[in-house]
């Protein structure tokens, strides 16, 4: 059997907290995997906030992968339940400061992603990814990793997908869009459906909650299949809660990759796309 249930921890860090946000986060993923789930994704700067006045207050918070407080915490709880943790934190690589998300087994880091496209302040506080968009390979299926604003951008799922990606992971911290209306989906769940449906695999795009300094966040986190719906209904805009849905990353590829009628990755034409 290859089903296991997948786990979207919708929360409100604190900024600047780094040892309370570990506390809260891990008590989140220890009721996650009591609800059964084998692979828990938690947002965007879950380790220390995300609204830092610049580069250097980013850095205070900042710490190293793997040997940081949030990395060794959340690793030890990855290998004392047996699980799977993706998770955004600041990160710190010598003079560097990252927005990223690690990878961690019960086994330990299996890597970090760190993010590609920097979303309007964060081009003076953080670094870019220049090593591209990788994908992990777990027990559970492959799994690829994007941030947040990421997202907006065809091109990052797509690499997933041709490297065999079964899952694209989004930590976020999606923020309001100008002009959405109230009623029916976030901009975000749109990009996630697209992303899920055009590339044939499952989508996590897990959000954070609350106002800092002044900006707010909207939740909303959405689990989708590889037909681009939905596995549940979306998360609240203002609650802490789980998102929890039943997948099948390894048992679904053939069904996924092998449509009768469309197949978004043998169909491309290469041949006539630029770059």
């Amino acid at each position: 059997m290859t089903g296991f249930i997948l786990a979207g921890v919708q929360w409100e860090p604190v900024l600047g907290d780094v040892e309370g946000n570990l506390a809260a986060s891990s008590a989140w993923i220890r009721r996650a995997a009591a609800e059964g789930a084998r692979l828990v994704v938690l947002p965007e700067a879950s380790s220390a906030g995300y609204v830092f006045e610049d580069r250097a207050e980013a850095a205070t918070y900042a710490e190293p992968i793997p040997d940081g407080p949030t990395s060794t915490g959340w690793a030890a709880l990855a290998a004392e339940l047996g699980i799977w943790i993706v998770g955004g934190l600041t990160e710190l690589d010598g003079d560097r400061v990252y927005n990223s998300a690690v990878v961690l087994g019960p086994d330990g880091h299996l890597g970090t992603y760190r993010k590609a496209h920097l979303w309007n302040d964060e081009k003076r506080v953080y670094d870019p990814n220049t090593a591209g968009f990788p994908v992990f390979d777990t027990p559970l299926g492959r799994i690829g990793v994007g941030i947040c604003y990421d997202a907006w951008f065809p091109e990052m799922f797509r690499s997933a997908a041709v490297q065999g990606a079964d899952l694209l992971v989004l930590p976020s911290n999606w923020v309001p869009v100008p002009g959405q209306p109230d009623t029916g989906p976030a901009m975000a769940h749109l990009m996630c459906m697209t992303g899920a449906h055009s590339n044939q695999f499952f989508v996590a795009g897990v959000s954070r909650i609350g106002v800092e300094r002044g900006q707010e966040f909207v939740g909303r986190s959405v689990l989708v299949g590889p037909d681009g719906w939905p596995l549940a209904e979306p998360a609240s805009r203002d609650r802490e809660e789980l998102v929890l849905a039943e997948v099948d990353l390894i048992g679904t590829r053939r069904e996924r990759r092998e449509n009768p009628f469309n197949q978004p990755l043998a169909d491309r034409r290469t041949d006539l796309y630029s770059s």
